[in-house]
């Protein structure tokens, strides 16, 4: 309790106060006696009073972490520094705005003498691991949550590579964090971003430059001048605005035409049910309905924080098809492959050429890959991962083009190695553009897609579920199905035909029965191959309370019955949530938006 009395956020203070004087026991030990743990690259929690929460004394602290950590592993902490960005979110009743935790995050390292690259306004997500690779820092912070629910906020770190935080660096941060709790003088102190001769503005120099390196994927400029296609954007109440619509500058269009209502910043984004473009047709109303008075054929949606992507296309039929992670995925990796085919240099190799999937996301790239030569590469679920094993490609020589997982997060090109939302949006715009003039719509090159390289069909949703016990004994059940140590070799009627435990390291499918994959204790995560051919996956999220099913129908281009595929895909589907997750007999709560 001492911390909170010795913050000096009134807010929070006030919090901690009315519980203590009301006897809420229970809620203040559930407040003061659990801390965050440093989970998905960083933080992720709700705003407010206590260490399980964001606000100032925690970002402090694990700023402090931080401080201790890069000193150990940096000689040169001090003359490369450090970036900080944030995004639009805020909260009155804790004043725990993004900004300000932002300029605490600051004012920690510069009272310690670090130089600090401070954005002075709002950005994308991508712009920091951006930002931390092209100023040489030796990392960065993001404050946000994407696109979580206006109650949480976030503290995402990246290191000097420009990629996430992956394991050891998160534990040992997390260590060096509960060895320094007590704030030290000068953390409190956020005039030092006004103050201190160490604190920059990179926002000028790190736009100029991101824009300048989109042009890298940019093949049909001219083109894109012309087009009389008309784009809608909306950016959720976040920070897309600005930032798309230079974006659509560079590759020569005319500015998209941003939803009104959405397209300044709001932290209650009080148009839509929950910030999330993800969840689809429901939370795209108004984007669609502008789009349809303005004539415009394509609604393009970045995420609050601007890594994600959504867009939607106007059918002949007059209704929108919202496209999956997936769908979205398969017109980018055609995309990205046809024009590195058609602007390569004579000498370039096929075989040097990547592009990388998470395991939860479609296997279509897979797919094009086989056929086209080139390889592909699955990583576990999260884009560190992705951006790492991107990292350790460029290292030997080799050419990635383009990177995803189903979730909406997409990297066209290597300028950032984040998922990023800004960059797919104008190159969404360019391929509707350049299919536009041979006639051609997003919806009908994706079945042409499909039809050279097989139908991959996929459904993913996911189940809340609020008791940790409950989530263990769901996977543990699965791990000694029949009897002890046995997995399941049915799922219902469908015969199972490979089973790879991510939690353990269990793989059937390879010699050792090891998986290629690294294991991941802290998250449960198993994979089911069927014999007919698809492939699912049961996982619990990393930032909110779910439990994920991913389920994929990949079938060869000789099986072009769309609709016996879909019914197949659906009757595995209901096996394995009746079957694995059984939702009435643990008490999980349905998807609903």
């Amino acid at each position: 309790i001492k911390y909170f009395y010795g913050q000096l956020n009134p807010k929070t203070k006030e919090q901690i106060e009315n519980l203590l004087r009301n006897g809420m026991n229970k809620e203040l030990r559930d407040r003061l006696c659990c801390r965050m743990t440093f989970g998905t690259a960083g933080l992720r929690s709700a705003m407010g009073a206590g260490f399980c929460y964001i606000n100032d004394l925690t970002v402090i602290q694990s700023t402090q972490g931080m401080y201790k950590y890069l000193e150990r592993c940096f000689s040169d902490f001090k003359q490369r520094g450090f970036v900080v960005g944030y995004d639009t979110r805020g909260q009155v009743t804790s004043s725990c705005s993004s900004q300000r935790l932002a300029k605490l995050t600051a004012a920690v390292l510069l009272a310690k003498d670090v130089p600090v690259y401070l954005f002075s306004r709002y950005v994308p997500t991508p712009f920091v691991p951006y930002a931390v690779q092209k100023l040489k820092a030796v990392a960065g912070v993001m404050i946000t949550a994407s696109h979580n629910r206006k109650e949480d906020n976030g503290y995402k770190v990246y290191w000097e590579t420009g990629a996430q935080i992956t394991s050891p660096h998160d534990k040992e941060i997390l260590k060096c964090i509960e060895e320094c709790v007590e704030p030290w003088n000068g953390s409190w102190n956020d005039n030092l971003v006004d103050t201190s001769p160490l604190k920059r503005d990179p926002l000028q120099d790190i736009c100029r430059r991101y824009m300048e390196d989109l042009k890298k994927i940019c093949f049909y400029r001219e083109l894109n001048s012309k087009t009389t296609l008309k784009f809608v954007h909306t950016s959720f109440h976040g920070v897309g605005h600005d930032y798309v619509q230079l974006a659509f500058k560079v590759f020569g269009f005319k500015p998209p035409i941003p939803v009104p209502e959405q397209k300044d910043p709001d932290p209650d984004f009080s148009t839509v049910k929950c910030p999330n473009p993800e969840e689809g047709e429901s939370v795209l109303e108004l984007s669609l309905r502008l789009a349809e008075k303005e004539n415009a054929r394509i609604v393009l949606a970045t995420d609050p924080d601007a890594d994600r992507l959504a867009a939607a296309e106007l059918q002949e039929n007059g209704c929108w098809k919202v496209f999956t992670g997936n769908e979205l995925a398969a017109l980018f990796g055609w995309w990205m492959f046809d024009c590195w085919k058609k602007n390569k240099s004579r000498n370039a190799d096929v075989k040097n050429v990547y592009m990388l999937a998470t395991t939860v996301s479609s296997k279509i790239l897979k797919a094009i890959a086989l056929k086209e030569g080139f390889h592909f590469e699955e990583t576990l679920p999260g884009f560190k991962w992705i951006g790492s094993r991107i990292i350790d490609l460029l290292e030997n020589g080799k050419e990635v083009l383009f990177a995803f997982e189903e979730s909406i997060g997409f990297l066209c090109g290597t300028s950032v190695l984040d998922k990023d939302g800004v960059s797919a949006a104008v190159v969404v715009a360019e391929m509707a553009s350049y299919l536009e003039t041979m006639n051609i719509t997003l919806k009908q090159q994706l079945v042409k897609v499909y039809e050279k390289y097989g139908y991959h069909i996929s459904k993913t949703s996911y189940f809340l579920c609020y008791e940790p016990p409950t989530i263990k004994s769901i996977f543990e059940r699965l791990r000694n199905f029949d009897s002890p140590k046995e997995y399941p070799e049915f799922c219902g009627t469908f015969a199972i035909l490979h089973v790879r435990d991510i939690t353990t390291g269990y793989d059937s499918s390879q010699p050792n029965k090891k998986s290629v994959l690294p294991v991941s204790k802290n998250s449960q995560m198993i994979t089911f191959t069927f014999r007919n051919g698809c492939v699912a996956t049961l996982r619990t999220s990393g930032t909110e309370p779910k439990i994920k099913y991913y389920a994929e129908m990949c079938a060869s281009p000789d099986q072009s019955d769309t609709a016996l595929l879909e019914e197949e895909l659906k009757k595995l589907i209901d096996a394995l949530i009746e079957n694995f997750l059984q939702p009435s007999k643990n008490g999980l709560i349905w998807r609903s938006v």
